[in-house]
């Protein structure tokens, strides 16, 4: 039976675009819900996998964070007084190259 379209849908975009939704429902037939759609994470059989592959490192001695006005100054000097002006995209403040 042919589809009934309203003025707003022209009849060659009915196989295309925004339209073919509203054509599908029309219709009657249902689309997938998306609770059903396909699966994001695996199993739980493979979990820790990657943990248990890794060979442990121990952790290497650091010189310590300054704590309080003195980590303020620390950042403050980072964030606004050596910042290096240049092209392109601004740097995150993360990057390591």
């Amino acid at each position: 039976r042919p589809v009934q379209t309203s003025s707003a849908c022209p009849p060659w975009a009915l196989d295309r675009g925004p339209y073919r939704d509203r054509q599908r429902s029309e219709r009657g037939r249902r689309t997938r819900p998306s609770h059903v759609m396909g699966k994001v994470h695996g199993s739980l059989a493979r979990a820790g996998k990657g943990r248990g592959q890794t060979p442990k490192v121990d952790k290497q001695d650091k010189k310590k964070q300054p704590k309080g006005r003195a980590k303020k100054r620390m950042q403050y000097n980072r964030r606004f007084v050596n910042v290096v002006v240049g092209f392109g995209k601004k740097r995150s403040p993360n990057a390591n190259s």
